[in-house]
């Protein structure tokens, strides 16, 4: 599992996304000169009018051009709180911002795994005080390429800011620059907690599992479907399903997920008892 061209799409209307990009402009490689040497320019920029979420919006051809897809965007909380997120696009449910109800994009659990220990180590770095966290896998597009969001929460004063768009941006290209596989790596697909994950973070962060697709608590009940769309969905082959148990529901939902991912010959590890 190699990719070689990456494309980085954000929305001209997104004051985050035009952050990030107009920071990462300053690590792209001259493409003249990467043409004179024989090097790939690493990734290009496709910027659009709309709203990224809606797969209407986007030019699929170009799309399918490229072999992995990073979506810059801004994020929204209610809370407010300053933040740095990264997540699988598509839905479990119903399709409420973009995609479509019941559909996923493709994943790479190692490449997320490794983008996001390279975004905690720059914002930490630069002793940024921003909460920076994974996301359950939720809105759109949907496309049939590998693809993550990276974004900037929650406030225009965070989108807009500086070293968030810096840190952003240093993170995506040393991921295009450094990602690599990494057969050690065990491979797991995240089910149970919130919306926020702070169990699948510092398991993404602190042991050797790296997790692709998360589904959350709020999509239960968990269905055969989901499970399997999340597998399907992840670009590796999957070694086991990681359970957030407390965030599970009742001893009867839970009894109802272990049926399920049993029924499909899928062992389970609970957050807790994962070595960190």
């Amino acid at each position: 599992m190699a990719y070689n061209k990456y494309l980085i799409v954000a929305s001209k209307k997104d004051k985050a996304g035009i952050n990030i990009t107009t920071n990462l402009s300053q690590f792209r490689k001259n493409p003249l000169v990467s043409s004179i040497q024989k090097q790939d320019s690493g990734f290009d920029f496709y910027l659009i009018d709309d709203e990224i979420i809606f797969t209407e919006n986007l030019d699929m051809e170009k799309i399918n051009k490229y072999d992995f897809i990073i979506f810059a965007s801004k994020h929204k909380s209610e809370k407010g709180e300053k933040s740095l997120t990264i997540h699988a696009p598509g839905n479990f449910r119903q399709a409420d911002f973009g995609g479509e109800t019941g559909k996923i994009c493709k994943s790479s659990a190692l490449f997320q795994k490794q983008m996001f220990e390279k975004l905690k180590a720059n914002a930490d770095k630069y002793e940024s005080k921003y909460d920076v966290t994974l996301e359950a896998t939720h809105h759109g597009p949907l496309i049939d390429k590998p693809c993550v969001f990276i974004e900037i929460g929650s406030s225009e004063n965070e989108w807009v800011n500086r070293q968030a768009g810096f840190i952003i941006a240093k993170t995506i290209n040393e991921i295009i620059q450094e990602f690599k596989e990494n057969p050690y790596n065990e491979i797991a697909i995240g089910i149970g907690g919130p919306h926020y994950c702070p169990n699948f973070n510092k398991i993404q962060l602190k042991s050797n599992i790296a997790i692709s697709h998360i589904i959350p608590q709020y999509t239960f009940p968990l269905t055969e479907e989901m499970v399997k769309e999340a597998i399907e969905k992840t670009e590796e082959e999957i070694d086991f399903a990681i359970l957030d148990w407390k965030g599970l529901g009742n001893a009867e939902q839970r009894q109802e997920i272990l049926d399920i991912l049993d029924k499909l010959y899928i062992r389970y590890e609970k957050t807790s008892d994962v070595k960190k």
